[in-house]
């Protein structure tokens, strides 16, 4: 028997999440029938990353290392679905947390915005906030890779320095420019041909008014709206769009997961190639994940954050 330890959200959030929406509890879980396996965690972000330890499926032999959708836990009965193996020519060098970020779903969404929604070509400007984030970082990092001029907003001075070692074109600290009109006008006198949203809110729409004719737009996220109690309403941008005949469109990676197995090589190969570059923020302690959580919504983390269990 093990005891597998595993956190709940004790009711929604109501504006910013705090302690006491999060409780920790403890269960007993029997031994694995056949065809199951028993996962311990490693590695935890909201998609967990997980090592076999126990098992009675022979297509995770103990040892494995997998993703896994499981939620909060330390430990998990699964017969196998929805388990992603790591690549086999995994690097022993290549720390195997970065399958959750950039050679795992933030980098394979970072692909899929780059090349399916925006289509962006060598010589193109593209913006993108957020920058120093989990896909933020890099998308910049593949759009230079591409060829492209890239601008970066971000939050703080420490992620503004980061970006500059990631070969960002420009980059600025959105809380502290003086005018974002101006900064952006700035970074871009010609503006911009592709715009990676991951912010949303009053950022998207000064954005907008500085796309080129015939922009591209890729929604990520809308991190700035994710904890309004009351949702935010206009400016509404519909006329600039119109008028500058904008191309807007949401995306998810899951939707791609079919070009899961060729992208995360491509990944891989940046990384060992030395063109992509990967920071994490990581926290260490299974106790200490609503902390970690709440960090990355304040936007502390540069990189992607985990917890190493």
């Amino acid at each position: 028997m093990v005891q597998a330890k595993f956190w709940v959200m004790t009711k929604h959030f109501d504006g910013f999440p705090k302690n006491s929406d999060f409780e920790l509890k403890v269960e007993e879980l029997p031994e694995p029938k056949d065809g199951e396996v028993l996962l311990e965690a490693v590695f935890l972000s909201v998609d967990p990353y997980m090592r076999v330890i126990q098992s009675k499926n022979p297509a995770f032999p103990v040892g494995s290392h997998v993703v896994s959708d499981s939620g909060w836990r330390t430990h998990t009965l699964s017969d196998g679905t929805g388990l992603t193996p790591i690549l086999p020519e995994w690097p022993k060098d290549v720390s195997l947390s970065l399958a959750l970020g950039a050679i795992g779903m933030t980098g394979v969404t970072a692909v899929y915005g780059i090349e399916d929604v925006l289509g962006l070509k060598k010589g193109e400007t593209l913006l993108v906030n957020a920058a120093a984030g989990a896909v933020g970082s890099v998308v910049g990092q593949i759009a230079k890779i591409k060829g492209c001029k890239v601008v970066g907003s971000t939050g703080s001075d420490a992620k503004v320095a980061y970006l500059k070692e990631l070969g960002f074109d420009e980059d600025f600290n959105y809380k502290t420019v003086g005018s974002l009109e101006e900064a952006l006008r700035k970074a871009s006198p010609e503006g911009y041909d592709c715009l990676f949203e991951n912010v949303g809110g009053s950022f998207a729409t000064v954005a907008l008014e500085q796309m080129k004719n015939c922009g591209r737009i890729a929604v990520c996220g809308s991190i700035s709206t994710y904890n309004d109690s009351t949702p935010q309403t206009g400016p509404y941008p519909y006329f600039t769009m119109i008028i500058k005949e904008l191309k807007m469109e949401g995306f998810l990676q899951s939707s791609r997961q079919h070009k899961h197995p060729e992208t995360l090589k491509r990944l891989l190969a940046w990384v060992k190639e030395g063109k992509l570059q990967c920071r994490e923020h990581v926290t260490k302690g299974f106790e200490n994940m609503p902390a970690a959580f709440m960090g990355m919504m304040r936007g502390e983390n540069i990189g992607k954050a985990v917890v190493a269990v």
